[in-house]
C-alpha cells in the first residue's frame, strides 16, 4: 500500500493516527534542528515534519536533501502542529515522520510548480505534464470533469442514449477543412476526421434511437486562436418527433442544470432574439447581453449634411458608452487608435461628448448643431455623463468593427462580469449565405438544415430570403450550442442540394447513403451541438479554452510536448502509396 491516506485529508480529528502518505515534495525548510517538507498530491498538501528529538539523525539528513518534485513514501504519526496554518484544509496537523522511501528522484523543473509560476506559456506547453501539477490547470481539468459528468446525469435523466460514432468516415464539403487519413488497405484512398457526427447522428434517428447523445472529439483543419483548437469536443445531440420548441426547451434545462449544479446560479430567462435583430442591434450573431450599448442607426439624422464622410456611408450607426464622456481627449484617441487597427479596420471615429449639463461636445460640431447631436444621443440612448461612438461605412464591415469596439469598452468598463451570465437563444438565421465573389449560395449552418416551415417554395424565387429552421445558444457573447430541425424528406434534400450548386450525381456521391436512408421511414428530428471545452470555460469564469484542455495545441497547431506533427519515415510513405512534393 503506496497510502492510506491523501495529502489533503487529515484534519485533527485524525491526531494519533499512523499513517502512509505519497506524493511530491513540494517545499523543503530547514532549521538546522528541524525540518519541513509539504508534501502534494492531487488532493492537497500536508506537511511532514523531521526532528533531531524524535528522528533519527540518518533520516533528518535524508530529508534535507530531497529536492523539489521528488516522489516519496512517508509514514508517520500525525500530530498536533505548533503553528498553524488557517490557509489549508490540513493546517491543524503535521505527520511525524517514522520512515521515508524515495520513489523517484527529480530534475529541478523548469518552472516552479506554484499558483503563480515563473513559466511562460511556451515552456509549459512543452512541460505541459508539469503544469498539470500547478492548481490553476488541475483544477480546471477537475471542473470539466464536474461538467461533463452533469451533462452525461442530465442528458440520461431525460432518456438520452449515450452512442459512440465513427472516427475514420468520408471527406464531406462542410465548410472546414476536413483532416485526412490515408487508407494502407485501399490505395490511393483516405478516410476524413469527423468535423462533427452530423450524418451519423441522423441516420441514428433513422434507426430509432430517438434521443442521442455524446461527448465527442471533432476536427477542423482551420486557423487557431484562443478559442479555438484543432481537435475539440462536442455535446453532440439529436432528438425524433420534435419541433424547434421541443428541442429550445430541453437544452434550456441542461443549461439551467449547469448553471445551478456548477455555479449555484439560477437563470429563468432565456430570451429569443431573430438573427437580423442581433446583427442590428449588436453587430454579430452571438450578442453579450449582459451590458447595454445596443446599436443605433443615424442614417435618418446624421446624412444629408455637409458631412461627406457619413454622407457616402452605406451606415452610420452609434453606441453611447456609460459615463464615458469623463474621457479626456488622450484616451477618445486612444479609442480611435484602436478601431483603426488592422485587426478592426475603422478608418475613424467620431464621437459626441453629452455633458452632464444637456449640451453636446463633439469631433464634428462643424456640421452638425446641439439639435443634430440631442437626436443623435435619443436614438442612441445616451444619457448625460454618456460618449457616443459613431463609425461608418460598408454595413457589414461596420457592424464587426462597432461590435468589436463595444466588446473592448465593456471589458474596459469591468461590464463583462464572469460571474454573470446572461443566456440567449438566436434564432431565424438565413438558410443560405451568398458567397460574392463567385455568385454560389451555401450553406449557412450545413446541407442538412430545415428551411423554416412555409418557406420552401422561396428557394427557387428568392434563395437569400429563406430562413433557416435553426438556432444558436449564447451565452455571455459566446456561442456555446448551435443546432436546427433537419432535413428528412429525400426530395427536400435533393432541392438544397441542388441549390447548394450540387449535380445529382455529386449529391449522390457524396451522401447517397443519407438519401438512400430517407427512403426508409425517416422520422422529423433536429438536434443541438454544444461546444464543451468553450461552454467549460465560460462557467469557469473565462474565454480562453486552452487551460481547459488536458494537452492542448499552440496557434500553429503544434503540440510542443511531444512534437507533433511530425515527418514521417520514408517506409511509412511507401507503405502507404504516398509522395511528399515540398
Amino acid at each position: 500500500m503506496y497510502r492510506s491516506n491523501t495529502c489533503g485529508a487529515l484534519r485533527a480529528s485524525d491526531i494519533g493516527s499512523e499513517v502512509i502518505l505519497s506524493g511530491w515534495v513540494h517545499k523543503v525548510r530547514d532549521k538546522g534542528f528541524v525540518a519541513w517538507i509539504d508534501l502534494r498530491d492531487r488532493y492537497g498538501i500536508t506537511q511532514l515534519v523531521f526532528d533531531q528529538e524524535r528522528t533519527s539523525k540518518k533520516l533528518l539528513d535524508q530529508a534535507r536533501e530531497l529536492g523539489r518534485e521528488t516522489v516519496i513514501q512517508a509514514k508517520g504519526e500525525v500530530i498536533e502542529r505548533a503553528s498553524k496554518n488557517p490557509n489549508i484544509p490540513t493546517g491543524e496537523i503535521e505527520v511525524l515522520v517514522t520512515e521515508l522511501t524515495i520513489l523517484n528522484n527529480s530534475l529541478l523543473p523548469p518552472f516552479t510548480i506554484e499558483d503563480e509560476t515563473d513559466g511562460g506559456e511556451d515552456i509549459r506547453m512543452k512541460y505541459r505534464y508539469l503544469d498539470i501539477r500547478r492548481n490553476p490547470v488541475k483544477n480546471k481539468l477537475i471542473f470539466r470533469h464536474k461538467v461533463s459528468m452533469e451533462v452525461r446525469k442530465y442528458l440520461s435523466d431525460q432518456g438520452f442514449i449515450d452512442i459512440e460514432t465513427p472516427y475514420l468516415i468520408k471527406s464531406t464539403p462542410e465548410g472546414a477543412r476536413d483532416f485526412l487519413v490515408p487508407s494502407r488497405m485501399n490505395e490511393g484512398q483516405f478516410y476524413a476526421l469527423p468535423q462533427s457526427p452530423q450524418t451519423f447522428k441522423q441516420l441514428l434517428m433513422v434507426g430509432g434511437m430517438d434521443k442521442y447523445f455524446q461527448i465527442v472529439k471533432c476536427f477542423r483543419d482551420e486557423d487557431l486562436r484562443a478559442d479555438r483548437q484543432p481537435e475539440f469536443t462536442q455535446i453532440d445531440c439529436e432528438m425524433a418527433f420534435v419541433e424547434q420548441e421541443d428541442i429550445l426547451n430541453t437544452f434550456e434545462g441542461l443549461t439551467k442544470h449547469l448553471l445551478k449544479e456548477i455555479k449555484g446560479v439560477d437563470v429563468e430567462e432565456f430570451p429569443r432574439m431573430t438573427y437580423d435583430d442581433a446583427m442590428r442591434l449588436y453587430g454579430n450573431d452571438k450578442p453579450d447581453i449582459r451590458f447595454g450599448m445596443q446599436f443605433g442607426e443615424l442614417n435618418q439624422v446624421a446624412q444629408h449634411k455637409d458631412f461627406n464622410v457619413f454622407n457616402s456611408a452605406e451606415l452610420v450607426v452609434g453606441i453611447a458608452v456609460p459615463g464615458a464622456a469623463s474621457y479626456t481627449r488622450k484616451e477618445i484617441d486612444k479609442l480611435v487608435d484602436w478601431v483603426k487597427r488592422p485587426q478592426v479596420g475603422a478608418k475613424g471615429m467620431v464621437y459626441v461628448k453629452c455633458n452632464e449639463d444637456g449640451t453636446y461636445k463633439s469631433s464634428v460640431d462643424k456640421f452638425y448643431d446641439q439639435e443634430d447631436l440631442a437626436k443623435w444621443a435619443e436614438i442612441t440612448g445616451a444619457k448625460p455623463g454618456d460618449l457616443i461612438c459613431v463609425l461608418s461605412g460598408n454595413t457589414n464591415e461596420t457592424r464587426a468593427q462597432l461590435s468589436a469596439l463595444r466588446m473592448e469598452l465593456a471589458t474596459r468598463l469591468g461590464l463583462r462580469k464572469s460571474d454573470e451570465f446572461a443566456p440567449l437563444w438566436v434564432v431565424d438565421f438565413p438558410l443560405l449565405e451568398l458567397d460574392e465573389e463567385t455568385g454560389a449560395y451555401h450553406a449557412m449552418h450545413h446541407p442538412f438544415t430545415s428551411p423554416k416551415p412555409g418557406q420552401l417554395e422561396l428557394l427557387e424565387t428568392k434563395p437569400g430570403e429563406v430562413k433557416a429552421n435553426a438556432y444558436d445558444l449564447v451565452l455571455n457573447g459566446n456561442e456555446i450550442g448551435g443546432g436546427s430541425i433537419r432535413i428528412y424528406d429525400k426530395e427536400i434534400q435533393a432541392t438544397m442540394f441542388k441549390h447548394l450548386g450540387f449535380t445529382p450525381e455529386e449529391a449522390k456521391a457524396q451522401f447517397g447513403f443519407l438519401m438512400d436512408a430517407f427512403q426508409y421511414g425517416a422520422p422529423p428530428h433536429g438536434g443541438i451541438a454544444f461546444g464543451l471545452d468553450r461552454l467549460v470555460a465560460i462557467l469557469g469564469g473565462q474565454e480562453t479554452i486552452r487551460d481547459f484542455i488536458a494537452f492542448p495545441k499552440n496557434n500553429s497547431g503544434r503540440d510542443v510536448m511531444i512534437d507533433a506533427p511530425a515527418n514521417i519515415d520514408e517506409e511509412q510513405l511507401k507503405e502507404l502509396h504516398l509522395k511528399l512534393d515540398l
